[in-house]
Protein backbone atom coordinates (compact mmCIF):
# COMPACT_ATOMS: atom_id res chain seq x y z
CA UNK A 1 0.00 0.00 0.00
CA UNK A 2 1.20 3.50 -0.65
CA UNK A 3 1.28 6.23 1.97
CA UNK A 4 -2.01 7.86 0.94
CA UNK A 5 -3.86 4.52 1.03
CA UNK A 6 -2.57 3.81 4.54
CA UNK A 7 -3.59 7.32 5.64
CA UNK A 8 -7.10 6.78 4.24
CA UNK A 9 -7.32 3.48 6.11
CA UNK A 10 -6.39 5.22 9.37
CA UNK A 11 -8.95 8.01 8.73
CA UNK A 12 -11.62 5.33 8.20
CA UNK A 13 -10.63 3.53 11.40
CA UNK A 14 -10.82 6.72 13.47
CA UNK A 15 -14.20 7.63 11.98
CA UNK A 16 -15.68 4.48 13.57
CA UNK A 17 -15.32 5.97 17.05
CA UNK A 18 -17.93 8.32 18.48
CA UNK A 19 -15.81 10.22 20.97
CA UNK A 20 -12.24 11.01 21.87
CA UNK A 21 -12.13 8.67 24.83
CA UNK A 22 -12.56 5.77 22.40
CA UNK A 23 -10.01 7.27 19.99
CA UNK A 24 -7.44 7.71 22.77
CA UNK A 25 -7.95 4.09 23.74
CA UNK A 26 -7.45 3.07 20.11
CA UNK A 27 -4.20 5.08 19.93
CA UNK A 28 -3.01 3.33 23.10
CA UNK A 29 -3.96 -0.07 21.63
CA UNK A 30 -1.98 0.76 18.48
CA UNK A 31 1.00 1.57 20.68
CA UNK A 32 0.72 -1.81 22.38
CA UNK A 33 0.94 -3.50 18.98
CA UNK A 34 4.05 -1.54 17.94
CA UNK A 35 6.93 -3.82 16.98
CA UNK A 36 9.53 -2.92 19.55
CA UNK A 37 12.84 -1.34 18.70
CA UNK A 38 15.91 -3.45 19.43
CA UNK A 39 17.47 -2.48 22.76
CA UNK A 40 20.72 -1.64 20.92
CA UNK A 41 18.91 1.26 19.21
CA UNK A 42 17.56 2.74 22.45
CA UNK A 43 20.40 5.23 22.50
CA UNK A 44 20.63 8.93 23.17
CA UNK A 45 21.15 9.64 19.46
CA UNK A 46 17.86 7.90 18.58
CA UNK A 47 15.80 9.92 21.05
CA UNK A 48 13.54 12.42 19.29
CA UNK A 49 14.28 15.90 20.55
CA UNK A 50 11.23 18.02 21.34
CA UNK A 51 9.13 15.24 22.85
CA UNK A 52 7.96 15.50 26.43
CA UNK A 53 8.43 11.77 26.96
CA UNK A 54 11.22 9.61 25.63
CA UNK A 55 10.68 8.40 22.07
CA UNK A 56 13.31 6.34 20.31
CA UNK A 57 13.17 6.11 16.52
CA UNK A 58 15.46 4.02 14.35
CA UNK A 59 15.40 3.85 10.58
CA UNK A 60 17.28 1.63 8.19
CA UNK A 61 17.08 1.03 4.50
CA UNK A 62 15.98 -2.35 3.14
CA UNK A 63 15.43 -2.99 -0.56
CA UNK A 64 15.22 0.74 -1.29
CA UNK A 65 12.58 1.36 1.40
CA UNK A 66 12.98 2.93 4.82
CA UNK A 67 12.00 0.64 7.69
CA UNK A 68 11.31 2.26 11.06
CA UNK A 69 11.15 0.84 14.56
CA UNK A 70 10.37 2.85 17.67
CA UNK A 71 9.42 2.81 21.31
CA UNK A 72 8.35 5.29 23.96
CA UNK A 73 8.14 5.34 27.73
CA UNK A 74 4.62 6.87 27.56
CA UNK A 75 1.61 4.85 26.37
CA UNK A 76 -0.10 7.62 24.38
CA UNK A 77 3.14 8.72 22.72
CA UNK A 78 3.87 5.11 21.84
CA UNK A 79 0.51 5.01 20.05
CA UNK A 80 1.26 8.21 18.14
CA UNK A 81 4.62 6.94 16.89
CA UNK A 82 2.93 3.62 16.01
CA UNK A 83 0.53 5.49 13.69
CA UNK A 84 3.41 7.33 12.03
CA UNK A 85 5.42 4.15 11.58
CA UNK A 86 2.42 2.43 10.05
CA UNK A 87 2.19 5.23 7.48
CA UNK A 88 5.86 5.79 6.70
CA UNK A 89 7.67 2.49 7.29
CA UNK A 90 8.44 0.33 4.24
CA UNK A 91 8.15 3.32 1.91
CA UNK A 92 10.64 4.85 -0.50
CA UNK A 93 12.56 7.89 0.82
CA UNK A 94 11.17 10.16 -1.93
CA UNK A 95 7.59 9.13 -1.12
CA UNK A 96 8.14 9.87 2.58
CA UNK A 97 9.55 13.30 1.75
CA UNK A 98 6.66 14.15 -0.58
CA UNK A 99 3.98 12.81 1.76
CA UNK A 100 1.34 15.09 3.13
CA UNK A 101 0.51 14.71 6.82
CA UNK A 102 -2.96 16.27 6.63
CA UNK A 103 -4.45 12.93 7.74
CA UNK A 104 -3.35 13.85 11.29
CA UNK A 105 -5.67 16.87 11.18
CA UNK A 106 -8.39 14.80 9.51
CA UNK A 107 -8.48 12.31 12.39
CA UNK A 108 -8.37 15.25 14.83
CA UNK A 109 -5.28 13.99 16.62
CA UNK A 110 -3.30 17.22 16.90
CA UNK A 111 -6.23 19.25 18.25
CA UNK A 112 -6.80 16.69 21.02
CA UNK A 113 -3.20 16.64 22.22
CA UNK A 114 -1.64 18.89 24.81
CA UNK A 115 0.63 21.57 23.29
CA UNK A 116 3.76 19.66 24.36
CA UNK A 117 2.47 16.40 22.83
CA UNK A 118 1.50 18.24 19.63
CA UNK A 119 5.06 19.63 19.46
CA UNK A 120 6.35 16.11 19.99
CA UNK A 121 4.21 14.87 17.10
CA UNK A 122 5.75 17.51 14.83
CA UNK A 123 9.22 16.46 16.03
CA UNK A 124 8.44 12.80 15.25
CA UNK A 125 7.39 13.66 11.69
CA UNK A 126 10.45 15.85 11.24
CA UNK A 127 12.75 13.02 12.38
CA UNK A 128 11.07 10.51 10.03
CA UNK A 129 11.57 12.94 7.14
CA UNK A 130 15.22 13.50 8.17
CA UNK A 131 15.86 9.75 7.94
CA UNK A 132 14.23 9.71 4.49
CA UNK A 133 16.34 12.68 3.38
CA UNK A 134 19.52 11.02 4.60
CA UNK A 135 18.73 7.75 2.79
CA UNK A 136 17.74 9.58 -0.38
CA UNK A 137 21.02 11.54 -0.34
CA UNK A 138 22.97 8.31 0.20
CA UNK A 139 21.43 6.65 -2.87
Amino acid sequence: MDIREIQEEIIDEFSMFDDWEERYQYVIDLGNSLPLINEEFKTEENIIKGCQSKVWLHGEQKDGNVVFTADSDAILTKGIIAILIRVFSNQKPADILEADTAFIDEIGLKEHLSPTRANGLVSMIKQIKMYALAFQAKN
